[in-house]
């Protein structure tokens, strides 16, 4: 009797572990399932307002995009309508239904605009050839070379670019008149050899390479000078590519300079020579081939930025990056 009673006790008990187990599996998993739940909502929560915000982002960014590239559009559009055509319009038409390019021939036949561009490829060449120069030499004496009042000098030098530039022209005016290099290439291309601001950046990304390098390569019996070539500016590459489009650009958009120095037409570049044309070429009436000659003159800049845009960026991150 007693056995029997044991073995019920001990039936009744299974059960109700049976039961609490059943019981505790019901609750997990009913926790787990409005967990889950939970979290399947708040990732689409999340997900709904990160394509919310791409969406806002990209048509903000389109409405940029439209009012910047307008003015380019409208330039193009504007040098492939004929002259009869642009003055007809009483009302500006975004598109022609008869574009012609007679506008560009015309830009290279009625007007000397290519010897305006090969000017202004003499001078872009030049100057930037012999800047690199001057800033490399200059940024890795600073850079790597110890010397009496180093830091001095480079203070000095950093202090030059709190001096308004229409201070320095006058100064730059004063001596190419008095070296009686007016109306010629040395007095366009000697004032821009070199830039406090050039040397500055590349002398902060030459500091970057490890003093090891340049202790071992002193050990192997290397020079400064091959030490530069070999070493520093294959390291500052990125630097130097940047540095170069942004000179052949300012010098390509040049315009005070080149005007205050030169008067003959010989050595017009064409920033200056664009104004020549709007007086004595076409004329101030005829925009469309004024517009022509404007998209000549900024296509070659159009097609390097688009080709080195890469470069330029990464160049500007590695010069503004320490250690």
């Amino acid at each position: 009797m007693q056995e029997n009673n044991k073995k019920t006790s001990a039936a009744r008990l299974r059960d109700l572990l049976r039961k609490l187990v059943h019981k505790r599996r019901n609750f997990l998993y009913n926790k787990n399932t409005a967990v889950r739940a939970d979290y399947i909502k708040i990732e689409k929560t999340a997900r709904r307002r990160k394509k919310t915000a791409g969406a806002i982002t990209y048509i903000l960014l389109s409405v940029w995009a439209v009012i910047v590239l307008f003015p380019f559009y409208w330039m193009v559009l504007t040098s492939v309508k004929s002259y009869g055509a642009y003055n007809s319009e009483y009302i500006p038409k975004f598109f022609t239904l008869s574009p012609t390019l007679q506008n560009y021939a015309d830009v290279f036949t009625a007007v000397p605009l290519g010897k305006y561009l090969l000017n202004t490829v003499i001078f872009t060449l030049a100057t930037t050839l012999l800047m690199l120069v001057v800033i490399t030499l200059a940024a890795f004496a600073f850079a790597r070379l110890d010397f009496r009042g180093k830091n001095i000098v480079f203070v000095i030098f950093l202090s030059l670019m709190m001096i308004p530039n229409e201070l320095v022209i006058i100064t730059n005016y004063m001596t190419v008149t008095n070296l009686d290099m007016r109306n010629s290439f040395s007095g366009l291309i000697l004032p821009s050899v070199t830039s406090v601001f050039y040397i500055y950046l590349l002398k902060e990304n030459f500091e970057q390479i490890p003093d090891a390098l340049y202790y071992a390569a002193k050990v192997d019996g290397t020079s400064d000078f091959k030490y530069l070539l070999k070493v520093m500016i294959p390291i500052s590459k990125p630097t130097l590519v940047t540095v170069t489009i942004l000179k052949v650009i300012e010098c390509w958009n040049s315009y005070v300079w080149p005007r205050l120095i030169t008067d003959d037409e010989n050595y017009f570049l064409v920033s200056n020579g664009i104004q020549e044309i709007r007086e004595n070429g076409f004329g101030r009436e005829n925009i469309p081939a004024m517009m022509a000659a404007v998209v000549v003159i900024s296509l070659p800049l159009i097609v390097l930025f688009l080709i080195f845009r890469k470069k330029i960026m990464e160049g500007v991150a590695r010069g503004g990056m320490k250690g």
